[in-house]
Order: structure tokens, then sequence, then C-alpha cells
């Protein structure tokens, strides 16, 4: 054979990676060996064929042909190059009397009478290189049996090439869901303890002080401070439950019907009342206990309805709260005046970071309703808006069991 001039190219990460794969399939060695015993040929490789660049990722030679996995040869000097570009399969079995090649450049410059050279193409039509065989002595290659056995090779390499990627893929996205699984362990961890307890203790001291005489600008900075804390622990429990939704298996219930309901929601309107957010709250807790639910959920159910309220409502109008029991059913509603809500807006209300229009420093971060509607379906309920010119009303119901 000619002399082969190899490229002196190290490969770029690419088509190391291109030839690390082949050689992660173990019947490549094999398949070689198969070709170049049932075709007499003395060279057989699988070669990564680009527009600029052939690569060979896996070779048997036994004619010293003199290239290696990893050496290139330029690429315009193969039939390879032709081959990308038909995707149709190359076979020669004499060069010296083949009308098409007998006076072609590369069989010329290598020094092969027998060629046969087979696309690979990837499951999903990308084209990957070829399955190629030369040899100097004519061979006879234009047969079903040996065209059909290097498609089938050709088939065979491009399959697992597809599932190797794809495992890697997996490997990949399972190594993503692990650190996905620490950091919502952090960040809920980070949420129920580095910033409740914090502001537990501020809340704990602005309860003393409100216990203590204070002149009438102290009482107003306490008030302040009370109403910030409020916002503030409703804002982590809101965010520590998304997170428990989204990134956990979801909210969960203690549900129980040995504590009574009532007390739970006379706390919640009394703590808003206790911050003067300026509207008044009116209550009709018109039920008898107990009733099987999770209680503090939902409190902060009612919690988070109210606090959308007192941002969307008439800034000194009334909130009313009603709760009572009908046709075996648990109905809990927050109703208040202002704006209506557009009707456009209405299905996204119970969206997550969803904020309607609001005053600007009492946005918020668009959780409330989500999770207020998230424990409502945890309890087997509903959550449901509705609104017109003179009022909005948000209706908590869920069915009563034993």
């Amino acid at each position: 054979m000619n002399e082969t001039k190899i490229l002196d190219v190290v490969p770029n990460p690419e088509f190391q990676a291109d030839i690390d794969a082949v050689n992660r399939i173990g019947a490549v060695p094999s398949i070689l060996d198969v070709v170049c015993r049932t075709t007499g040929m003395g060279f057989a490789a699988v070669a990564r064929v680009t527009e600029d660049r052939w690569v060979v990722c896996q070779v048997l030679d036994s004619i010293n042909f003199g290239i290696k996995p990893g050496g290139e040869l330029e690429v315009r000097t193969t039939l390879c190059d032709e081959i990308r570009d038909s995707r149709v399969p190359i076979v020669i079995d004499e060069v010296a009397i083949d009308p098409l090649y007998q006076g072609h450049h590369t069989p010329a410059k290598y020094g092969f009478q027998s060629y046969l050279s087979m696309p690979i193409i990837l499951p999903g039509g990308k084209f990957f290189g070829t399955l190629c065989a030369i040899d100097p002595r004519p061979m006879k290659l234009k047969n079903p049996g040996t065209i059909g056995m290097f498609k089938l090779f050709a088939e065979l390499i491009a399959f697992h090439l597809d599932a190797n990627e794809r495992l890697a893929s997996t490997q990949a996205e399972l190594v993503d869901e692990r650190k996905i699984a620490e950091f919502r362990e952090q960040f809920i961890a980070v949420l129920g303890h580095d910033l409740r307890n914090p502001v537990a203790s501020i809340d704990a001291g602005t309860r003393l002080l409100q216990r203590t005489p204070l002149n009438e600008q102290a009482e107003k900075i306490v008030s302040l401070i009370r109403g910030s804390v409020v916002r503030m622990s409703g804002l982590i429990d809101n965010v520590l439950d998304l997170a428990r939704a989204r990134l956990g298996s979801g909210l969960t219930l203690a549900s129980n019907a040995d504590q009574p309901l009532k007390p739970v929601l006379v706390q919640v309107i009394d703590e808003l009342v206790s911050v003067g957010l300026g509207q008044s709250i009116e209550a009709n807790l018109d039920f008898e206990d107990p009733v099987k639910c999770d209680r503090e959920r939902v409190g902060q159910l009612l919690s988070n309805l109210l606090g959308n309220a007192i941002t969307h409502g008439a800034p000194k109008g009334t909130i009313y709260v009603n709760a009572g029991i009908a046709n075996s059913a648990f109905e809990l509603s927050v109703t208040n005046s202002g704006d209506p809500i557009l009707p456009e807006t209405l299905d996204q209300l119970f969206m997550p970071f969803f904020r309607g229009q609001s005053r600007p420093s009492q946005q918020g971060l668009g959780l409330g309703l989500y999770i207020a509607s998230e424990i409502a379906r945890a309890h087997g309920g509903t959550l449901v808006a509705a609104s017109t010119a003179e009022k909005t009303r948000f209706t908590f119901r869920m069915p009563l069991k034993s």
C-alpha cells in the first residue's frame, strides 16, 4: 500500500468523547474481527466523520495501514466524506476496473483495491460516521450477504451509541436528582429552623413589650414590629410549604377530631387584629366542634385568606369571616370589599408566585392563595373565589368525615 499521511492532530474533547463512546461498546472488536475474517480484508475501522474531520475510533489493522484510535486522515481525501453527504454505502470490488472509482484520487492516494464503507446513522437520524474496510487486493464484496452484514453491524453500533448516550444522560439526571434532594433538605432545614427561630424570638420579645407600659410612640413601633413578625412568619410558612409541595412529597396533614377548631380560628383573627393593619374583622363562627381536620393547617388557610383580603381589600373596609356546616360539609369563607378581581385573573389566583394588583408595600411573594388551595386539596376539599363590584369572597369547602 502507498504511504498513509496521518495528521498529527490531538482530538478535541468532542472527538475524544466519541472515541470513548465507541470503545465502551464491547462488541466492536468482535465486529471488526468478523468483518475482516468474512471478507478477507486486512483493515477495518469505525470512524467518526464530520464536515471537516475524519477520526478513527477503533481499528483492526493487519496490513500496516498505520493508523490507530485517535489518528486522523484529511477528510477530503476519504470516500467517507462522500458517504456523509449521500448517506449511501460505497462498495468496490476492484478499483482498477470499477467504472466510478478507477480514476478516483482516494484509492490512488491510499493504495487500496477493495473498499466497503457503511454509514452509521443514529436512531434520531444524526450521521455519526462509518464502518469501513479496505485492502490492497481485490475482494468480492458486491453481494447481499456482505452488504447486509455491514448494514447490520452499522445499525448495531448506532444502537449501542444511542443507548449509551441515553444511559449517561439518565445517570446525570440521577446525580442532579440527588443534588436537588440534598438542596431540598438544606432548604427546608433553613426555613424550618434557622429562620423560624429568630422570628419566634422577636415575636416573644414584642409580646413582652406589649405587656409593659409604653408611651404612644413606643407602642406604634412595637405594633409595626409585631405586624412585620406576623408577615415574616406567614412568608416562612408559605415558602416552607412550597418547598414541601414542589420538592418533597406534598403537604402533610395531622387530622384529628379530639381538639376544637374554633379556638384556632379565633386566635388567627385576633393575631391579625392585634397588629392593627387598618381593616376591621367581623367573625361568625357558627358550627359545633369538633371538626375532623388538621386544625393548624386550616388556621394557616384562614390566615392566608385574611392576609390576601387585607392586602387587596378596601384599606378601611370590614372583612367578614364566616364558618358553618351545610350539606354535610364544613365551609369557611372570607369576604372583603374593594376593587373586583378581573375575570381573566380568577383562574390564575391559585398559581404559585402569582400576584394581582396590590399596594406596592404589600405585594408579598404570591404564595398565600396557592398554599391555601393546597391545604384545601389535601383535606379533600375545594377553595374557590368569586368577585363582584360589591365584594370578593373566598370559600373553603371540606366534606365532613367521621
